[in-house]
């Protein structure tokens, strides 16, 4: 029988659970347990694939093709395994399937109620993950926070569950403690109250984590047991750290495990994190600098800049660059300021990458982005849109197609390069945009001789392959529905362009690459999907080596 962890959070979002669900996943794997983390975001979306960056940070894909929240990245690169569709759940997906059951008279005719028939939907999904996978634990990550009215379902299901299953089911709260400047001490009210916020729902925290600007001291401790009814060595410190890896080192030098195994009954087995202990360590202590410029659109939130716009990107390039012994220094580059100052603003840095995005907003910035890197030798990576409008580039700027551009940006350009896939034209004339681009894991047949393969063939130990031959066929993640044009095909390599990879039925420009130039690879996959922290990407490891010869 599987048990169940439920991670609820506290007064603000960001605060943290993602990270905290990911390194209890972690830590319980080490032990040799089958873990399997979910995440249930309260909003009405089906999923994550038509929010805003902006608004909801970046869409993370799984490799059966689900589009979802970010903090499913965050368990893949902590777990080190590919997850799926069953480990995210929304609200509409939860009242879809309840609407469509009693549909098909599937509750005999009853009245449907938001209680009970919301909640046990969610707990009919939690089993059947359990049950799927064969896990010894499920970790159920609460998205929002106590308090909400969005989120309430989500808790009336770990209510009724733990009432169900009072020694299979723990609840752990993730609280806030500000430390305001004029004050100078950390607070602990907003964890009094949200706590109170849970117990109001019914649900009696097992053990609180809390997140602060620093660790919690012994005063807090005592204020937050006496007024939220649980025992100190049930409380437990999340400081800031310069590192999300150190999280679950953190919280198990604590003794959090062994809080979790005598609530659940269970026998602490040994902790095995060797590995990840080093890693973590180089990361902390690499003095030598590498330099990325990341180009993007999506950094901007009226006066504020937002990381997790772009973050499995982020991740990957530390990744690449703590495995080749350096520290990455990220500088993110709206495309804008380049079409108002120039690429001249460009010139300190050792690579660019240029990632994934929709629209026309900035689009020219991103354009002038890779043909610097081109013209100027700095590698480059393009990733997804990034490789199109590469792709766009040379178009204009080698192959002479005057106004070339991409169906997305401008649909009457005379020479559409990149261009809508036919099977997308349907779904678009019926306003069909949910879950209906190239989503997943999908096959690429990589060219003999080309970079992109090399890459691949060097590092045939990675994960990402398909089939025996690893620097044969990949399997790598989509998000997109345009493509590269073939008619263009001939031009472009006449040019000296080399498409180095390929979808198996020769349909579909998977890759391309300027063998001329150092590094100058783009991808209409995501790499960045599959990064991890034990095992960085290789065109990532790859890109960053390149980076450094510069």
């Amino acid at each position: 029988m599987a048990k169940f962890i439920f991670v609820s959070g506290g007064v603000i979002s960001g605060l943290g659970k993602g990270i905290t669900t990911a390194s209890l996943s972690l830590l319980l794997k080490s032990m040799g347990f089958k873990v399997s983390p979910v995440k249930a975001d309260p909003y009405l979306n089906v999923d994550a694939g038509t929010m805003n960056p902006i608004i909801h940070g970046e869409t993370f894909v799984t490799e059966d093709g689900l589009e979802t929240d970010q903090d499913l990245g965050h368990y893949e690169r902590f777990l080190n395994e590919n997850l799926s569709k069953h480990n995210y759940m929304t609200a509409g997906q939860v009242f879809s399937s309840v609407i469509q059951k009693e549909r098909r008279l599937d509750y005999d005719g009853i009245c449907v109620e938001t209680i009970p028939h919301v909640p046990q939907e969610i707990l009919r999904r939690l089993e059947f993950t359990a049950e799927k996978d064969k896990v010894d634990f499920v970790i159920l990550e609460i998205g929002g926070t106590v308090g909400e009215y969005q989120n309430m379902m989500f808790l009336e299901a770990a209510r009724e569950l733990k009432l169900r299953k009072p020694k299979d089911v723990l609840n752990i709260h993730v609280a806030y403690l500000p430390l305001p400047p004029s004050l100078g001490e950390l607070k602990s009210k907003p964890v009094q109250t949200s706590v109170q916020l849970l117990q109001s729902a019914g649900i009696q925290p097992d053990i609180i984590i809390g997140r602060a600007q620093k660790p919690l001291d012994q005063v807090r401790k005592e204020k937050i047991s006496v007024f939220c009814n649980v025992a100190m060595e049930d409380i437990f410190s999340n400081p800031d750290v310069d590192l999300i890896y150190e999280v679950p080192l953190i919280l198990e030098k604590q003794g959090i495990m062994r809080r979790i195994f005598k609530k659940l009954g269970i026998k602490e087995k040994n902790l095995s994190l060797k590995e990840w202990k080093k890693v973590v360590n180089k990361a902390k202590t690499v003095k030598k600098k590498v330099k990325i410029g990341l180009v993007g659109k999506y950094f901007r939130s009226g006066e504020f800049s937002l990381e997790d716009s772009y973050i499995c990107v982020m991740e990957a390039v530390k990744h690449g660059a703590w495995w080749n012994n350096v520290k990455p220094e990220i500088i993110w580059i709206d495309s804008l300021d380049i079409e108002k100052k120039g690429t001249k603003i460009l010139k300190e840095f050792d690579g660019l990458i240029v990632p994934q995005g929709w629209g026309t907003r900035g689009i020219e910035g991103k354009i002038s982005a890779a043909q610097f890197a081109r013209e100027n030798k700095v590698p480059y990576l393009g990733l997804c849109f990034g490789m199109q409008l590469a792709m766009v580039e040379l178009a204009r700027n080698v192959c002479h197609l005057k106004n070339a551009h991409s169906q997305e940006a401008d649909p009457n350009s005379p020479h559409l390069v990149i261009h809508l896939m036919p099977d997308q034209e349907e779904y678009l004339k019926n306003r069909q945009y949910g879950g209906t681009i190239r989503l997943g894991a999908w096959p690429c047949k990589l060219l003999k001789g080309t970079q992109l393969r090399k890459i691949y063939e060097k590092h045939v130990s990675s994960p990402h392959t398909l089939y025996s031959k690893p620097h044969v066929f990949i399997n790598e993640r989509h998000r997109h529905r345009y493509e590269f044009n073939l008619k263009y095909k001939d031009l472009f390599e006449e040019k000296g362009i080399v498409f180095s990879g390929i979808s198996p039925d020769k349909k579909l420009i998977e890759a391309m690459e300027i063998p001329s130039h150092p590094f100058f690879i783009g991808t209409q996959f995501h790499p960045e999907l599959k990064s991890r922290f034990l095992s960085p990407h290789p065109i990532f490891l790859e890109f960053i080596k390149a980076c450094l010869k510069k």
